[in-house]
């Protein structure tokens, strides 16, 4: 076990930072990142759900427009609101509350009969998702030393594409013995189990328990969990975080947080861009082009769970190089592979399989660098401000992923998949120089 001082205050961070990664630490990212797995599902219900709903209710795919926009709006307010709730009363509770949230919210929405009453819920449902990823991101950032917190971000946040895989599975198996509102009703009902299995298991992140006095013996308790020996009647301080006397949005934009700030607003908003373009308007720009609907399927499968070896090999490249060169690299190659897809003929007669391998990789790319933005934001913000500081960049990069659905669809209008593919690559050249000019990136590891 870790020996800590038996006299005078403990500093937690540094305790936290330079000490073994237990089994214990170990299992609370796997219950943190179990979270984000049911936000992933819950996230994709509608899209797997829609074709039966669209036959029940003699409905075309457009009239749901709104629906999916209403829903990306809530994730846009929800993962702003909640930041600043997590920094306030704690990451646990905010990060389980929200999964009560659209938990419950789902299973209500297997009973709506019109677009009105979805729309809705689905807004609601959305303040939950996007409330929990900066709170999940926040608490695994603070639960690990210091050299593992890229990993432990980005092993979080990779799951909401797993979560995607589920839902997917479900509705394979659900929709056509059950029908929707089945599939909605077990998608909501599992996240509320979990969340009370998390009220169980989950303790609060050790660096917002150490701020407050009352919550020290908590904080022993954990830390003793941990592997670190701690004296019962010890004082803990936490002298590597800036405290700053709010969380609010108004703090990040003061003194030197703003550059920082700004640069990765700007990193957030383009690249959720490029990414919600390949999400939102990859299928239909494929059978658009005369591509059978399994290649568009596929397609957008390979777009999507590209990403998640690329986060987790970005992820392990930070522990050797650190970000910026690891996060400029995976953009650049995203450019260099949406200008790939612009120079390939998509049509009726063309091969799938080149088409595909490119979409795979250019989308895990582009998924990778969003992916390993939560673990840059985690390093950017001090524990005072972490959660609000994550939520607010999530929030403007919503922003980006509303902005998709209109210039997506301007773009095949207007020049068709060449258009398309370079708004692509436009988007991620943004994102790269945006990522430039963050100064607070996760640093290689020093070297003897």
């Amino acid at each position: 076990m870790t020996t800590a001082p038996t006299a005078g205050p403990i500093d937690v961070g540094r305790t936290l930072d330079e000490g073994a990664w237990s089994g214990y630490q170990r299992l609370l990212v796997l219950l943190t990142a179990s979270a984000i797995v049911f936000d992933g599902l819950d996230l994709q219900l509608l899209g797997v759900a829609l074709p039966a709903i669209m036959r029940e209710w003699e409905l075309a795919r457009g009239a749901f427009a709104t629906v999916f926009a209403s829903g990306l709006f809530g994730m846009m307010i929800g993962g702003a609101v909640a930041g600043m709730v997590g920094d306030r009363i704690g990451r646990r509770a905010a990060l389980i509350g929200s999964v009560l949230v659209f938990g419950a919210l789902t299973v209500a929405t297997a009973a709506v009969n019109d677009l009105t009453s979805l729309g809705v819920l689905r807004f609601f449902t959305g303040l939950g998702l996007g409330g929990a990823l900066p709170n999940a991101a926040a608490l695994a950032s603070e639960y690990v030393p210091r050299r593992h917190r890229p990993f432990a971000v980005t092993l979080t946040i990779v799951c909401i594409p797993l979560g995607g895989t589920l839902a997917g599975m479900l509705g394979i198996h659900i929709l056509p013995a059950y029908g929707w509102r089945a599939l909605y009703l077990i998608g909501g009902i599992i996240p509320i189990a979990a969340a009370l299995l998390l009220l169980q298991l989950l303790p609060e992140s050790p660096r917002f328990l150490a701020r407050h006095q009352r919550h020290w013996p908590e904080l022993v308790r954990i830390l003793r969990r941990m592997g670190h020996a701690t004296p019962p009647d010890v004082a803990f301080v936490d002298p590597a975080e800036q405290t700053l006397a709010q969380a609010s949005l108004r703090g990040l934009l003061g003194g030197t947080l703003r550059s920082d700030t700004l640069a990765l607003w700007g990193a957030y908003f383009s690249c959720m861009l490029g990414v919600y373009l390949g999400f939102n308007w990859v299928p239909a720009m494929l059978t658009g082009a005369g591509m059978s609907p399994t290649v568009a399927s596929t397609g957008i499968t390979a777009y999507n769970l590209g990403g998640v070896l690329g986060a987790v090999g970005g992820a392990l490249a930070f522990a050797r190089i650190g970000s910026k060169p690891t996060m400029l690299a995976m953009a650049g190659g995203a450019i260099v592979g949406a200008l790939g897809l612009r120079s390939m003929a998509i049509g009726p007669a063309s091969a799938a399989e080149p088409i595909i391998a490119m979409l795979g990789v250019t989308g895990g790319l582009i998924n990778a660098v969003q992916t390993t933005m939560y673990a840059l934001a985690a390093q950017v913000y001090p524990v005072s401000v972490r959660a609000t500081g994550v939520g607010g960049a999530t929030a403007v990069g919503r922003a980006g992923a509303i902005a998709s659905t209109y210039a997506g669809a301007w773009a095949l209008e207007s020049g068709g998949s060449r258009l398309f593919f370079s708004l692509v690559a436009a988007a991620m050249l943004a994102a790269l120089v945006s990522l430039a000019l963050v100064r607070r990136h996760i640093p290689a590891p020093a070297r003897a």
